[in-house]
C-alpha cells in the first residue's frame, strides 16, 4: 500500500497544478470577453482611431490565454475558454464587416473551425445594431443594404455546416438565431426605407406645388 499512497500523492499533486491553471485561465478568460465587449462597444460608436488598439489588446489578451492552456488540451476546450475565444472572433468580424475588410481566417486568429463558425453568426447578428443605429442617425441605406448583404452572406454560408452539435460547439442553434435577426432586420430595413421614399417623394412634391404658386 506504500506504492498507493505514492501514486496517490503523485496524482493529487497533478492535479492541484491543473486546478491552479483552471483558476487563472476563468480569470484570464474574463478579462479577454470585457475587452471584446468595450472594443465592440467602440465599433459600434464609429471610434475608429480608438479600435485598432483595442483590438490589439484583444489579441494580447487571447494570446495570454492559449499560452497558459498549450500543456492543458482540456482546459482550453473547455466551455469557458472557447466563449471567451468566440467574443474575440466576434471582435475582429464584427470590425472587419462594418468597416468592409477582408474577413481574418481561423487560421489568422488561431481558434478551432468550430469556434470561429460561433463567433460569426455572433458577429453576424451583431450587425442588426449597427445597422439600425445608421438608418435612424444618418439614413446611410446604401451602407445599411451592404452590411444586410453580409448577414446573409455569413447566414447562407453557416448552413451548409451540417454537423452534430458536439463538433459544431451548437453552431445549429445559433445560425437559427442569426436567420431570426435576419430576418427582423430585413424587415426593419424595408419598412424603413420605404417610409423614406414616400417622405422624399412628398417633399418632392411639395416643391413642386410651391414652385407652381
Amino acid at each position: 500500500m506504500s506504492s498507493l499512497a505514492g501514486i496517490s500523492e503523485t496524482i493529487r499533486a497533478e492535479m492541484e497544478s491543473t486546478n491552479e491553471v483552471r483558476d487563472k485561465a476563468i480569470a484570464q478568460s474574463r478579462v479577454l470577453i470585457r475587452q471584446c465587449a468595450n472594443t465592440i462597444r467602440a465599433i459600434h460608436r464609429q471610434q475608429w482611431d480608438d479600435a485598432p488598439g483595442l483590438l490589439n489588446e484583444v489579441r494580447e489578451a487571447a494570446t495570454k490565454m492559449k499560452a497558459m492552456l498549450a500543456d492543458y488540451p482540456a482546459l482550453y476546450y473547455a466551455g469557458y475558454t472557447q466563449d471567451a475565444l468566440k467574443e474575440y472572433v466576434e471582435a475582429f468580424l464584427v470590425f472587419a464587416m462594418i468597416r468592409d475588410e477582408p474577413l481574418p481566417t481561423p487560421q489568422e486568429l488561431d481558434v478551432p473551425a468550430n469556434t470561429y463558425a460561433n463567433g460569426a453568426a455572433e458577429a453576424a447578428s451583431e450587425l442588426r445594431r449597427h445597422i439600425l443605429d445608421i438608418i435612424r442617425s444618418s439614413g446611410q441605406y446604401d451602407n445599411a443594404e451592404r452590411m444586410l448583404d453580409s448577414m446573409d452572406e455569413v447566414y447562407t454560408a453557416l448552413m451548409t455546416i451540417d454537423f452534430p452539435d458536439a463538433i459544431t460547439g451548437g453552431l445549429r442553434r445559433r445560425t437559427d438565431s442569426l436567420r431570426g435577426v435576419l430576418e427582423r432586420t430585413r424587415g426593419d430595413f424595408t419598412v424603413s426605407r420605404r417610409q423614406q421614399s414616400l417622405q422624399d417623394a412628398l417633399q418632392s412634391l411639395a416643391e413642386r406645388l410651391n414652385v407652381e404658386d
